[in-house]
């Protein structure tokens, strides 16, 4: 039995989910503290050592800091082999990386624009509507590649669950909680039930839940709150902005850049 690591977190983070089912899946215990200030933009202490760009996950074991969602699951692989995540062969392998890249980048920019727009009040009225439903078109799109990526398999990753699934479900959760469900009766809907059922995958999504009704520092209605006073700044940086633009919401940026409550990252500090 391993020292149990620590893993910088926000329950509501796909890319924190990610590395959590890993562990859970490897059996590694871990701890999974919200960093203070998360989100603010001014970060210290062992966080910031962990992750110079503000972010969660940062994963701690002993002496050992990493950061980056897919940095650190290629850690986990590394240094806790059994049981292995990814497929057995170059090409196997290749394929569930693209798919983690595909939803690490174009699909969670969409989710996160949809927190901005109903979590965070960024865009009212027509916007606001026309913003969503440019989302829901988008989401169905990637729902339909998403369906033949998957094809015949069970599972993402191939016979076993692994790498390709962990990848893919924080995500699509993430999506299902805006109203935004692949339909039950296609491959990805029916994987979709059956990834849910899992222990490691079901743990982090009550955890994500209770987000948005617990009273603490770390609920939805606290963070806003902070944000329209100053205190809290969303991260607008690459893919995050790109959707943000190109789904109408350029005034939105606008606006957050006048109110000075979004933010983008800093050099690293030496």
């Amino acid at each position: 039995m391993t020292d149990a690591v620590t893993v910088y977190d926000h329950p509501l983070s796909p890319y924190g989910q990610k590395v959590k089912i890993a562990l859970m899946e490897k059996g590694v215990p871990f701890e999974a503290p919200l960093p203070d200030a998360i989100g603010s933009g001014v970060t210290s202490g062992a966080f910031a050592e962990a992750s110079p760009r503000g972010e969660v996950p940062a994963l701690i074991d002993g002496e050992v800091k990493v950061f980056d969602s897919s940095v650190i699951l290629e850690y986990i692989e590394d240094r806790w082999p059994d049981p292995p995540l990814l497929p057995d062969s170059p090409a196997e392998r290749a394929r569930v990386r693209m798919l983690e890249d595909a939803m690490d980048t174009h699909f969670e920019a969409i989710t996160w624009g949809l927190s901005e727009i109903v979590n965070f009040g960024r865009a009212a009225g027509p916007l606001g509507e026309t913003m969503q439903a440019r989302a829901g078109e988008q989401i169905a799109a990637w729902y339909y590649w998403l369906d033949a990526q998957l094809g015949d398999r069970t599972w993402f990753n191939g016979d076993a669950f692994g790498w390709g699934d962990l990848c893919v479900v924080p995500f699509v959760n993430g999506a299902v909680g805006f109203g935004f469900a692949p339909a039950e009766d296609t491959a990805l809907g029916t994987w979709l039930t059956r990834i849910n059922e899992r222990n490691s995958v079901a743990e982090c999504a009550r955890a994500a839940a209770a987000v948005g009704f617990d009273s603490d520092a770390v609920s939805l209605p606290a963070v806003r709150q902070a944000m329209e006073q100053g205190l809290f700044k969303r991260e607008y940086r690459d893919h995050r902005l790109e959707w943000m633009i190109k789904t109408g919401g350029l005034e939105v940026v606008q606006d957050g850049l006048d109110r000075q409550n979004i933010r983008f990252i800093d050099p690293f500090p030496s």
